[in-house]
């Protein structure tokens, strides 16, 4: 049994996912897969169920009744991996956005490297690395991260990443509390408690290709819960033990 799985959330994803499996399983290293499915129009779900016969040791999907939210679509994932043992436990988009190719190397920082949460990064090394986004949502992303540590005073330069190898340790810490946020701030707010927590977070720099194919799921409504919700976990921070 492979000890690595992804997890994957889906709502509309037809026209990437096929491809998306087919090029995880394809890498050198052993990948498990989990599709965490929000009942998607679109069949999406269907075209999972076909590829599982294909690889039926390989590819899992849980299916949900609706479109739930991305935060609580990696917490049903990461619920299900760690029941199952996984030692590294991934979380990435559908949309190749995330270049599958990239889980080899946020899995040797963890594996190899030693580090406990492993980030690939768009701004570490004071560059930009992301493709075919236009100069505005550019702009919101970088400076969403910038406010994020001025805020929290967390030293990562990616806060708001999506693309991540956690140890499973690392994820039963960080998971013992309930998590607060569903969107935006959840990727967050899951960094940020490992931070504190004094986990070793290593960000691997990655370039960042915005989806060709299928709709951005981005919306204001992410953006606002992540503006106050960084201030509200900044201070209900000093009222808990990190210990």
């Amino acid at each position: 049994m492979s000890r690595n799985i992804v997890i994957i959330p889906t709502y509309n994803e037809r026209d990437n996912i096929e491809r998306m499996v087919r090029t995880v399983m394809s890498l050198p290293e052993s990948f498990h897969l989990l599709i965490v499915e929000d009942n998607s129009p679109d069949g999406t779900a269907v075209l999972v169920r076909e590829l599982t016969g294909e690889f039926p040791d390989r590819l899992f999907m849980e299916e949900r009744t609706g479109k739930l939210g991305l935060g609580t679509a990696y917490l049903h994932g990461f619920g299900w991996a760690l029941a199952r043992d996984y030692a590294y436990i991934f979380e990435m988009d559908a949309d190749f956005s995330h270049n599958p190719q990239d889980l080899l190397r946020l899995l040797a920082a963890c594996r190899e490297g030693g580090h406990d949460l492993a980030i690939g990064s768009r701004y570490v090394g004071g560059k930009v690395n992301v493709v075919s986004w236009d100069m505005k949502r550019l702009l919101m992303s970088y400076f969403a991260s910038v406010y994020v540590r001025f805020v929290t005073r967390m030293p990562l330069r990616d806060a708001t990443a999506g693309f991540k190898c956690y140890r499973a340790a690392t994820l039963i810490k960080v998971l013992e509390q309930p998590v607060k946020f569903v969107g935006y701030a959840f990727q967050i707010e899951m960094k940020f408690r490992a931070w504190k927590y004094g986990f070793c977070i290593k960000e691997v720099p990655i370039i960042f290709t915005d989806r060709t194919a299928g709709e951005s799921k981005m919306s204001g409504g992410i953006f606002k819960e992540a503006f106050f919700g960084v201030i509200a976990m900044k201070f209900g921070s000093w009222f808990r033990s990190w210990a």
